[in-house]
């Protein structure tokens, strides 16, 4: 008996224990032979591994064959990322012993390694500590796909509103379109058969989900025009996406509501930080220097340099947009939980920002892991246990959405 990897498993293959989702539902009995439709389904529900019979090229083999002289290395590079983390705290030493298996086997780099940043002489009297006086005076204006969100939620909002109505204004937009019809026939949400309409997307996963979907991709395909030796754009999308799924997945595992608020949240934690690379290129070069030589969380350094931290600009962007309070909320708190009037969806996004840091999946400019709130992680009531499953669930609805990121 051998354990295996999903993307490794044969048809033919057969296994050697029951198969359960996450809620524990019995996807395919112990003995029983592995067809081509079980490894899709095990990929839409997120397994990672299961146990097979006979298999001489266990997931075990393989890393013993392929990784372990790599195993070190990631530790010590981990070591680093968590230097501001207490790794004797029970989750976070989980979060750390399956991030060096992730690493290792990935082949994860340190974050922004390959970005050589050297500070820009600024004049002191050009580094106004009133950021927000200075923000205000910059023309942030909203594009055209945001206000066919704006619609789309006023439709929504009105009860007597059809599906057909709803899928009206989404249609408006080819790319919004488009984009809405990649995620619902990925493993995202794992329909057996293709959707082409939006209006069946619609019936299928509800009005407020789709509004939700139609908000976060909207809204960071506003921020394309970053310098790449500030910060890789594609990198900062796959952490924002990452973050967001697994936000999503986190809600479900303690079943709170409106997952898809925890999805936005997650997708749009780190929106402030897309306004300093934008906006004071210089500036943010400067912190992000910073925070590498003297090995400060960037957010800190954030503060210190500027006056204020991505999360502030973040929530008062957001409230310029007339979002949500909620996704003010989550935003604003997502590094500090505990204090937040809604804790639980803050701390959802704080754990999920934490988790993907430690990953490696993509980055939005921070070195380190942030630490956790601890407060927050005993009002979430989980346990470290699950991990595991909910990082695999993630991982996979992770790379089935992946392809909108180069849309």
């Amino acid at each position: 008996m051998g354990t295996i990897h999903t993307d490794r498993l044969r048809p033919g293959q057969l296994l050697a224990e029951d198969v359960q989702d996450i809620n524990g539902r019995l996807l395919l009995t112990k003995g029983k032979e592995i067809q081509p439709k079980h490894i899709r389904i095990f990929k839409i529900w997120g397994i990672s591994e299961v146990k097979i019979i006979d298999d001489a090229q266990s997931n075990a083999e393989l890393q013993a064959q392929g990784h372990t002289e790599n195993i070190e290395q990631v530790e010590n590079v981990l070591k680093t990322v968590f230097s501001h983390s207490d790794l004797e705290h029970p989750a976070i030493r989980e979060i750390f012993k399956l991030a060096v298996t992730y690493r290792s086997t990935q082949n994860v780099a340190e974050a922004d390694s390959n970005i050589n940043l050297e500070e820009c002489a600024i004049p002191e009297e050009n580094r106004e500590k009133d950021f927000f006086n200075r923000l205000s005076q910059k023309k942030i204006i909203l594009p055209e796909i945001p206000s066919i969100v704006f619609e789309l939620n006023e439709v929504i909002a009105n009860p007597v509103s059809s599906v057909e109505e709803i899928a009206q204004v989404v249609n408006r937009s080819p790319s919004l379109t488009a984009l809405l019809l990649k995620i619902v026939n990925s493993s995202f949400y794992g329909f057996p058969s293709k959707i082409i309409k939006i209006s069946h997307a619609v019936t299928l996963i509800g009005t407020r989900e789709i509004s939700g979907l139609a908000l976060g991709i909207s809204i960071l395909s506003i921020f394309k025009k970053i310098p790449k030796e500030i910060i890789d754009m594609y990198s900062f999308l796959k952490h924002s996406l990452a973050c967001g799924i697994l936000s999503r997945i986190l809600a479900a595992n303690i079943n709170f509501p409106q997952t898809e608020q925890l999805f936005v949240s997650g997708l749009l934690h780190d929106l402030g930080r897309l306004i300093f690379y934008i906006y004071f290129p210089e500036e943010s070069r400067n912190v992000l220097s910073r925070s590498r030589t003297r090995c400060n969380l960037l957010y800190e350094e954030e503060t210190d340099y500027l006056g204020c931290n991505h999360a502030q600009i973040g929530k008062q962007l957001l409230k310029q947009w007339k979002l949500p309070l909620v996704l003010e909320n989550n935003v604003f708190y997502h590094h500090s939980p505990s204090e937040a009037q809604q804790p639980i969806p803050a701390a959802l996004v704080h754990l999920s920002d934490i988790i993907v840091n430690a990953l490696g999946i993509g980055s939005s400019g921070e070195k380190f892991v942030p630490p956790l709130d601890n407060r927050a992680w005993e009002e979430l009531g989980l346990t470290p246990s699950c991990f595991e499953t909910v990082i695999g669930q993630a991982i996979h609805q992770f790379y089935g959405l992946e392809t909108i990121l180069q849309a």
